[in-house]
């Protein structure tokens, strides 16, 4: 397998003669589509096989989900393979919600095949350290605040 030099902390791409496995990650939203797009229509038109793996999404919405139908129907539609690994319980819940689970069909990964390679490396991995606050108790609504109603005496 042979790893795409890239410089871009949201697609990792590796390739194998025609078979190909992008990673993800990141929040695959508005902003992240806008940038993954031309790079996912490149590899979807030079793909004979393409292999998305989204393990490693922290966030996707309804965007990030059309972006994974295009590349789909557009793999499929050259006569390429498409397989998308996914093992989160709320992006596959996405999916079959939204009826997309035909065009995309998810899966999680296989030890035989190309996306069971390792994942890559964090470029930027930070450990952060997350402390809970102390709860804190909300304050006696003012009959000045909005949607407090006073009663009519």
């Amino acid at each position: 397998m042979q790893l795409i030099p890239r410089h871009d902390p949201y697609l990792v791409v590796r390739s194998t003669g025609g078979d190909t496995v992008a990673f993800l990650r990141g929040e695959l939203d508005l902003v992240l589509v806008r940038h993954l797009r031309p790079d996912l229509d490149a590899l979807v038109r030079e793909s004979d096989a393409l292999t998305v793996d989204i393990r490693r999404l922290t966030f996707c919405d309804a965007t990030g989900l059309g972006l994974l139908a295009h590349c789909a129907g557009r793999t499929r539609q050259r006569g390429a393979r498409w397989r998308l690994v996914c093992d989160q319980p709320w992006i596959l819940r996405l999916i079959r919600l939204t009826a997309l689970c035909e065009l995309l069909c998810p899966e999680d990964a296989r030890p035989d095949g190309p996306e069971s390679l390792p994942e890559p490396a964090e470029p930027h991995a930070q450990t952060v350290q997350v402390t809970q606050a102390a709860p804190v108790a909300p304050a006696d609504p003012q009959p000045s605040d909005p949607g407090v109603i006073r009663p009519v005496s």
